[in-house]
């Protein structure tokens, strides 16, 4: 898996895809901390996890608290993700506050974008999101149709956008949704994993895999759960900062995001 190649480049599907602004930016204004699961706590209402009613916990992916540690996963906060050979993991930062809000794992000509978010503990919003995409993408002139998938019932749409030459395009996107502990994994399939099974296979088994680490502070419900750089990249950019002080080399010269997660910035 390549661990960091900075460049702005990003699949058009993922970057078609609706952002967490465009899906969750009126809920997140009018809900309020209250609505967080830590206040369901407090009232002694039992907080069983939403997935040991949907049968699917079994299969991933997981909270934090089902794993040991994130030992053979990519480390990124709040998403613990484990990569494949010739796998790429793009990281998507938002220009204005250099946060990360999204990951990307792309493996040939398919790609699986995953954002994780905080949610309520007794109840899953995955029904509610849903059906907001797809009211969404329908209201643009787009399609979108429920489906049975492997993880629960998924959303298969194509999205409008303008194309080149000025007529109207569609390009196809695939939503996953997981309802987890206090938390809401989404993921959004785009390429030929949108579209054919198949070639999805080896990505769903990346958001199969991932552990969302959910943490302890109160947070309102569709409230984007931080990610971070990995400790190697990090590391990587301290080690090049030095050896560029102490040398005269360039930056150019010492290339130091030559390769591995790529880092889009998202305006």
């Amino acid at each position: 898996m390549s661990i960091f190649r900075r460049n702005k480049n990003q699949p058009a599907e993922a970057d078609d895809a609706l952002t967490p602004e465009d899906v969750t930016a009126d809920e997140v204004v009018a809900d309020d901390a209250a609505a967080d699961g830590d206040a369901v706590e407090a009232s002694g209402v039992d907080e069983a996890p939403v997935r040991a009613a949907s049968g699917t916990e079994a299969l991933g992916p997981f909270d934090a608290s089902e794993v040991e540690d994130s030992s053979g996963r990519l480390d990124l906060g709040a998403l613990w993700i484990r990569g494949l050979p010739g796998m790429e993991l793009r990281l998507e930062v938002e220009e204005a506050t250099q946060n990360v809000v999204g990951a990307t794992a792309v493996l040939g000509d398919s790609a699986v974008q995953l954002q994780a978010f905080a949610a309520p503990k007794t109840m899953g919003i995955w029904d509610d999101i849903r059906a907001e995409i797809a009211e969404s993408i329908v209201s643009q002139g787009g399609t979108a149709d429920e489906q049975s998938g492997v993880l629960g019932t998924e959303l298969r749409t194509r999205m409008p956008s303008a194309g080149p030459d000025g007529r109207t395009v569609f390009a196809p996107a695939r939503f996953v949704g997981v309802d987890g502990p206090r938390w809401f994994l989404r993921a959004v399939f785009s390429g030929r994993a949108a579209i054919e099974d198949e070639a999805a296979t080896d990505l769903m088994d990346v958001l199969r895999q991932t552990v969302v680490v959910r943490g302890d502070v109160a947070m309102a419900p569709r409230e984007l759960l931080p990610l971070r750089l990995p400790q190697e990249v990090t590391d990587a950019q301290a080690e090049a900062e030095e050896e560029a002080e102490g040398s005269n080399r360039t930056a150019d010269d010492l290339k130091p995001f030559e390769r591995g997660p790529e880092i889009t910035e998202v305006r």
